[in-house]
């Protein structure tokens, strides 16, 4: 219990939870909508959807300074290729939460004249570009740790075979070759779980601006389900951050 209020008392642990229910109500919605005798509770779920989505907004109208704060932090990485990654997608994370505020503004009746389809548009893509540099970084993460595992088993494979000379079996087809790429990429995220959870969240949550730009359109049942699957990893790297992938 003490777990759970210390996560729903961050502003983050909310928005995690909200976002969970919100895209399981979309999920939901797709499944019943066209079922006859459905109708109630397709329009609950679209309310109960709604909400969720406002209420996100709430919760994100600091995150630009959070955004700024990452950048500049970003900066300081040693790394090259990290650091042009991760500085490169909290600017566009800066750019998505500025739309994102406007939105609000909009829904809210603070502004007006303000182009809500230009605007979604606008966001869409700043969170698209934001999440194409994370998994840029992902990327990078698998390569470094395929690198350091193929190093080691080499390792222990001259320890092996210190005594018993070369191995005559040994093959170098194309087919070997993929098959040990493979064996290496597999290791590689099982022994770095961090990695592979913020590959799968930056994956499943690439479907949902490929959509709305027309890169690569979809249902909602396959965006609900992408988007549940996304807030559940966020949740859980959130409550062991021992999980979640370090600068």
């Amino acid at each position: 219990m003490d777990s759970f209020v210390k996560f729903t008392n961050q502003s983050q642990g909310r928005d995690r939870i909200f976002r969970a229910t919100q895209y399981a109500c979309m999920l939901l919605r797709y499944l019943l909508e066209n079922k006859p005798g459905k109708e109630k509770e397709v329009l609950k779920l679209k309310r109960v959807e709604s909400s969720m989505s406002s209420g996100r907004k709430l919760f994100r109208l600091g995150n630009m300074v959070h955004a700024i704060e990452a950048s500049r932090a970003s900066m300081k990485i040693s790394d090259s290729f990290r650091c042009y990654c991760l500085t490169a997608a909290n600017v566009n994370r800066f750019f998505y939460f500025t739309c994102d505020t406007i939105l609000w503004a909009r829904s809210v009746g603070l502004v007006s004249g303000i182009n809500k389809e230009k605007w979604r548009t606008r966001a869409a893509q700043c969170y698209y570009y934001s999440l194409l540099l994370n998994l840029a970084r992902d990327l990078y993460e698998i390569l470094q740790c395929m690198d350091k595992e193929s190093k080691e088993r080499k390792c222990l494979d001259k320890e092996v075979d210190s005594g018993n000379g070369p191995n005559p079996h040994i093959s170098t087809s194309l087919l070997k070759s993929l098959e040990n790429f493979l064996v290496m990429f597999c290791l590689s995220l099982k022994e770095n779980p961090p990695v592979l959870l913020d590959t799968v969240k930056n994956v499943c949550d690439l479907l949902s601006p490929l959509d709305r730009l027309q890169i690569y359109q979809t249902n909602q049942g396959v965006i609900g389900l992408c988007g549940l699957m996304s807030s559940i990893v966020g949740i859980l790297t959130l409550a062991k951050p021992i999980l979640k992938l370090k600068h």
